[in-house]
């Protein structure tokens, strides 16, 4: 078996991300990934002519040349075209009203005023204000050109000088977003709706959410002119995007290939072990793993210099999930995209109290058959795995507190589609075992809940010299924009800053 520069272990978006800026460059790259279907958690699979949806479902800032989203970013770097539906409503079901909702900061200021009178669209135009001075930074800041963890003292006096009107608002980026939005909101309904934005990115209240990352969000989200993607044929079309980027430059991807240790000679990186018994060589390895599997594929003597403490890393909770495909007779004007709140009272992270839905074949066709509609359905991060961890996934049991914790879905759904249950022809069901089982993740958990309030996520680089990291586990943390920078920040360490700069120079 023949060697190699770098090994990707796990074809998530973020290896898949590094993987393929690095063959880009001309690295010789093997991505292994335990599953029969690359994409970590944004994959789709097929039943009974439906394309069903397990992964992310809102999609933004990919079609621009000038995009500040590194995936985009990557995608053209790649010169990989993805076909993209625009889109800008949503519709949202709160306990205070249920409403369509389009991105863009106009229709949403109509709500406020509509719902909440003049005085709480007061203040949602001055938290915009505020938020100016951050999204001014985000903008020229190029994030995915160089790490800002490390940024050489150059970087730093360029970016000074570039941003010395905004340079007191800079460090508010790696700090709690909830600041913020407690500085300027004190309408109840505009701190909810900033909540559960924030916990939808990253799994986590406003107060634990990044800056950085819903400085993004609003700049991309709240512009005159901002719209939402859906990738033709769902999330897989992105991850072929990404593997034809791969192979096109010389890059390799071994499906179904478990990986049981990085191998070390004299405590230098040198390869893989497979369980199969296989051993690949490389200079360098990159774990696209979360932050509690890392302990499990590395020696004892060697992981004890990471000094992470397993049991001491606060993680998110899982996910239910449902699958429909159902009769679309006479259905009009159905939202791509839903999103319901039971009672803002019982706190944005609480069990059940918030259910995110998405149509997709609503605006692509090809994801279910002639006359038909796929639906998918789950509640995100806020199913705790205690209550499934010891339970035999083939019992009666299992089978009954399935069906009753999955209930929470229909009754928001009625509210859509008032005879939905007359309609489903295809329904499945999955739990946090199912999550863990088919995305590979401890606990079915959406990732680490590293508070933006206590510190930042741990960048690309390890102790261990040729040994990096990315994805949801890393910096700049959860979240397709964020595991994608991630990617590429662990590109960036192996080939360093000269070599990492031409590609944007060359491409």
């Amino acid at each position: 078996m023949k060697n190699y520069d770098v090994i990707i272990v796990g074809s998530g978006i973020g290896g898949l991300c590094c993987a393929s800026l690095l063959a880009l460059q001309g690295k010789n790259v093997l991505v292994c990934e335990a599953h029969s279907k690359p994409g970590g958690v944004a994959h789709s699979f097929k039943h009974k002519g439906y394309t069903f949806e397990s992964g992310p479902s809102l999609w933004s800032g990919l079609d621009s040349k000038n995009t500040y989203n590194p995936l985009g970013t990557i995608l053209n770097l790649l010169n990989e075209e993805v076909h993209l539906y625009k889109y800008k409503g949503w519709k949202v079901l709160f306990p205070e009203a249920s409403f369509d909702l389009e991105v863009g900061n106009l229709d949403f200021r109509e709500k406020i005023k509509s719902i909440r009178g003049s005085g709480s669209l007061k203040e949602w135009d001055e938290f915009l204000l505020g938020l100016k001075p951050l999204s001014k930074i985000i903008n020229e800041i190029p994030l995915i050109k160089s790490s800002p963890r490390d940024l050489d003292l150059f970087e730093i006096a360029s970016l000074a000088f570039k941003l010395l009107p905004d340079i007191r608002n800079a460090s508010k980026l790696t700090g709690s977003f909830g600041k913020i939005a407690e500085f300027h909101l004190k309408d109840p309904f505009l701190k909810n709706w900033v909540d559960l934005l924030s916990f939808l990115i990253s799994g986590m209240s406003m107060h634990d959410t990044n800056t950085a990352a819903m400085a993004t969000l609003f700049n991309e989200w709240f512009k005159p002119n901002s719209y939402l993607e859906y990738p033709k044929g769902g999330s897989e079309s992105i991850v072929h995007a990404l593997l034809k980027g791969l192979k096109k430059n010389g890059g390799d991807i071994f499906l179904s290939t478990r990986v049981k240790k990085v191998y070390f000679e004299d405590d230098l990186t040198k390869g893989i072990l497979l369980e199969n018994g296989s051993k690949i060589l490389s200079k360098y390895v990159v774990l696209n793993c979360d932050r509690w599997s890392i302990e499990k594929i590395l020696p004892e003597n060697i992981y004890q210099r990471f000094n992470i403490k397993r049991q001491k890393t606060p993680k998110c909770d899982s996910f239910l999930h449902i699958h429909l495909g159902f009769d679309s007779t006479g259905l009009n004007n159905l939202p791509i995209h839903s999103i319901w709140v039971d009672k803002w009272e019982r706190g944005i992270t609480a069990e059940r109290n918030i259910a995110v839905f998405s149509i997709p074949s609503v605006i692509d066709p090809s994801m279910a058959p002639l006359g038909k509609h796929v639906l998918h359905g789950y509640t995100p991060a806020n199913e705790p795995w205690e209550i499934w961890k010891d339970i035999d996934p083939k019992s009666d049991y299992y089978k009954t507190l399935k069906e009753d914790r999955c209930s929470i879905f229909l009754d928001p759904l009625k509210k859509i589609i008032p005879d939905i249950e007359n309609r489903i022809e295809v329904k499945m069901l999955g739990t946090p075992l199912t999550h863990k089982k088919f995305t590979n993740t401890y606990c079915g958990s959406y990732g680490p809940a590293i508070s933006a309030s206590k510190s930042l996520f741990p960048g690309s680089k390890t102790p261990i010299k040729n040994l990096f990291v990315c994805g949801a586990s890393t910096f700049p943390g959860i979240g397709i924009p964020a595991v994608a920078a991630s990617g590429a920040y662990a590109a960036e360490a192996i080939l360093g800053k000269k070599e990492y700069k031409t590609i944007f120079k060359n491409h």
